[in-house]
Order: structure tokens, then C-alpha cells, then sequence
């Protein structure tokens, strides 16, 4: 579905950006092959993960696209450049806020909350959350990270207003904590990764604040495609298989792939692996009612933040389009 209006430019902008990927999944040229534009965060993990579980021989299309979050792959699901983004729990709540979202969320990846951290640089005298008072401190907006900094300051007895809160992208905050322009850095993923190759501190972390959920977003037009749906529902269960593969014996070899991305020592990048996986396995599964209320807790404490200006129902979009072929998908 497309927009007019400043939506229709940025299409243009993230199609340019995207290789002139195409239109809506579905038949491409004319031929009977779908073709799927999917998003992916930090490096393109699912992409490299199909490709050493050796189940990347999909009979559709798949053309991964990178991107700095889930909040800028929700962009471009909204202007037409993209069919299947992958988020937190966070990036939809944002992009639905104007109560014309273009997507539905279609499943729940179970994953990991590791590498979500508050860091600050090696020589700081700060050395706790609750230090952070009169502190700038940069984040990434509409992410795990802005929640997860949030629900720490309310924690450590402060509030959004104790602290001078700069929204960054992950780049560029590296780039001023390690300048010295500012005092900590609330990140994820790779950017906590490499803030630490740089000597950087964790002082607090959302672990045990965020709940696991990643969430599987598809645009109006992919779930209104009966060929969509159901590519978009093998491509998930190639993804669960995959992790699957992984978790029987495998860790070690996988390891060295996620290195070669991260630029991690492949002894670090498999602890993180091993460390991930206790915490909570890797599995993708079908939209629930106690996925939906996890982000319904989301949306509230950012009407209660203030960052979102009235109360969002969240079930409206999500939706159980996708569970007869996903089920099947995952039970074969």
C-alpha cells in the first residue's frame, strides 16, 4: 500500500537507497516468483543464518535490506520500499501512533535480551544508573533502548527530565561517547559491541527488563498476497529451523560467521552465543494474546514517558492472518 504525500518521497529515497528492489511481494517480472524484501538490523544475521544452515534454496526471492533499527525498517515497510521488517517490541508502537500503520505484526521470535546496555566511557566516574543525574546521555529513539533507559532511571529513583536525553543513531553516539560530547550511551547489538572494543563500561543493562519478543511485522500488501503469506511463513520456519540447526552441536562453526560480521574474536562471539541461548532460546512462534499484552505494557509507559501523546491499542495491529500457514510451515 502506498501513500501520497511526504510518505511517497521517502519511498523514493529508501528505494533508491534499497537497489530499486521492486514493488509489493509478489510475482516479479512478470514470472511466477515471489519476491520478498526483508529487513534486518546490525548485519544481515537471518540472511548469513539460512545461508550456513543451508536452507537459503528458497523457492521465492528473498532480497535483504540493511538497516540502523527496526524503526527505520518500519519506515520503509510504511512507504512501500520494503514487505517484512523485524523489530522489538518497541519500533511498532511509534509507527502505528499516527493510527495508520500499513502493517500487522504476524509472529513472535523469541529471542535474547543480551547486549542491551547503558555504557559509558572507561575513564568515567560515573559507576551506576542512579549517577547519571545531570548527565547527558544518548540513546536510540523508539527502540529497546530508549525503553529499557527509561525503566532503569525509574529504578534508580530518576526520572526522563533528570537527564539531558540526546537521541542519536548508533553511529553517531559511538562516535560522542568516544569524543567525549557525552556522558553515556544507551545501545544495542553491535553498537554495544564495539563500545566495548573501545573500553566502554556497562552501568546498566535490559536484560531483565525487556521481555524477548522480537516481532515479525508485514506490510497490507504482502498479507493481501495469498503467495506472500505463505512465502512469508516458510521464510520464518527456515529461520526457527535454522536456529535449530545452530543449537545441535553447531555453536562453535556458527560462531565464526557471527565473528566475521561483528568483528568480534570468535571465542567472544561464542560465549555471547552460548550466554544468549540459556537466557532464552532462539524460536519464532505464532501471535498470542500474551505477546500482545507485552506490548500493550510498552505503549502505556510511553504514554506515561509522554513520547507517545495519547493511548495506543496495539492489538489493532497485530493479527492472526499468518497462523494457519506458519503452523504448518513450522510443523513440517
Amino acid at each position: 500500500m502506498r501513500r501520497a504525500g511526504p510518505a511517497l518521497a521517502l519511498a523514493g529515497l529508501l528505494i533508491g537507497a534499497l537497489g530499486a528492489c521492486g514493488g509489493p511481494a509478489g510475482a516479479e517480472d512478470g514470472g511466477d516468483t515471489v519476491t520478498l524484501r526483508v529487513g534486518a538490523t546490525g548485519w544481515k544475521r537471518e540472511e548469513a543464518l539460512l545461508k550456513f544452515a543451508r536452507l537459503d534454496d528458497t523457492p521465492y526471492r528473498v532480497r535483504w535490506s540493511l538497516f540502523q533499527g527496526g524503526d527505520k525498517q518500519l519506515e520503509a515497510v510504511r512507504a512501500g520500499a520494503l514487505d517484512v521488517a523485524s523489530s522489538s517490541e518497541i519500533p511498532p508502537v511509534f509507527a502505528a501512533a499516527d493510527g495508520r500503520p500499513g502493517f500487522k505484526v504476524v509472529a513472535v521470535q523469541h529471542g535474547n535480551t543480551l547486549n542491551q546496555e547503558v555504557v559509558v566511557p572507561e575513564d568515567s566516574d560515573v559507576t551506576s544508573v542512579a549517577k547519571l543525574k545531570g548527565k547527558k546521555v544518548g540513546y536510540v529513539k523508539n527502540t529497546t533502548a530508549h525503553y529499557f533507559l527509561y525503566a532503569l532511571l525509574q529504578r534508580a529513583g530518576l526520572g526522563w527530565d533528570d537527564i539531558t536525553a540526546a537521541p542519536l543513531e548508533p553511529d553517531k553516539a559511538l562516535a560522542a561517547l568516544n569524543g567525549g560530547s557525552l556522558d553515556a550511551f544507551a545501545g544495542y547489538g553491535n553498537a554495544v559491541i564495539t563500545a566495548h572494543q573501545r573500553g566502554a563500561r556497562t552501568i546498566g543493562d535490559g536484560a531483565d527488563v525487556l521481555s524477548g519478543n522480537f516481532l515479525w511485522s508485514a506490510s497490507d500488501d504482502t498479507l493481501g498476497s495469498a503467495d506472500g503469506r505463505e512465502a512469508l511463513a516458510d521464510l520464518l520456519a527456515r529461520i526457527d529451523q535454522a536456529y535449530a540447526y545452530v543449537r545441535d552441536g553447531r555453536q562453535e562453526e556458527y560462531a565464526k560467521v557471527v565473528a566475521a560480521a561483528t568483528h568480534q574474536p570468535v571465542d567472544e562471539a561464542l560465549e555471547e552465543l552460548s550466554r544468549g541461548e540459556a537466557q532464552r532460546r532462539t524460536e519464532v512462534g505464532l501471535v498470542t494474546a500474551k505477546a500482545t499484552a507485552s506490548q500493550q505494557q510498552v505503549a502505556d509507559a510511553f504514554v506515561e514517558l509522554g513520547a507517545l501523546r495519547q493511548p495506543l491499542e496495539v492489538a489493532a495491529f497485530w493479527t492472526h492472518r499468518l497462523d494457519a500457514p506458519l503452523r504448518k510451515a513450522l510443523s513440517s
